[in-house]
């Protein structure tokens, strides 16, 4: 149980809009995120990247804590993230400005746990509902855990789900071997995805 659960972070338009939970725990902090898609006719990007500037006031702030991103950043960051990279090149969620700001985060002092455990994998975590493109795992690779650079020796595994339906989405895993004091311990399957 986290010793505080907050959902604000002073973002007004972001915050109004209900896109974080922050979970404060005695040896940890968890975010987690929907940050905003940009619009396919990036209307919306500007409104993105300002979040993302403001994000990283934040954790600029905090980034020598034990801290955990997860969530939805809707942008896929290199070309083993998009399916077709070529033809989405110029597309919303894999724009330069957008991919810069994973770059950004990597900086830092936040490491991809995916890309820790499998650089080369191409794996996807989003899959568009039209013509059998998760069938085909013609997908986009757009939600992430991140840990603060020093946790990383902590990630024992790393999976999305292809299989896991009920949502455009897969759930996306990272399996820690932390020695934390905690009552219970989660239990993970990779059938049914939980974030430890």
């Amino acid at each position: 149980k986290p010793d505080k659960v907050e959902t604000e972070l002073g973002i007004e338009r972001f915050d109004e809009e209900g896109r974080c939970l922050k979970l404060t725990f005695k040896d940890f902090i968890l975010f987690n995120f929907y940050i905003p898609n940009g619009a396919r006719d990036k209307r919306d990007i500007p409104y993105k990247i300002e979040v993302y500037k403001e994000l990283f006031k934040i954790f600029k702030d905090i980034k020598n804590k034990n801290i955990i991103l997860c969530g939805d950043f809707n942008i896929a960051h290199s070309e083993l993230d998009v399916f077709n990279s070529k033809q989405n090149e110029n597309n919303t969620m894999f724009t330069p400005i957008e991919r810069t700001q994973i770059d950004e985060l990597i900086n830092l002092g936040f490491t991809d746990t995916f890309r820790y455990k499998y650089p080369e994998r191409e794996e996807y975590t989003w899959w568009p509902y039209m013509g059998d493109l998760r069938e085909r795992n013609v997908g986009w690779r757009i939600d992430y855990i991140f840990v603060s650079d020093f946790l990383k020796e902590n990630i024992t595994e790393a999976f999305s789900e292809i299989e896991t339906t009920g949502s455009d989405h897969g759930p996306y895993n990272t399996v820690f071997d932390f020695d934390l004091d905690i009552k219970e311990l989660p239990k993970y399957k990779k059938s049914q995805g939980s974030l430890f």
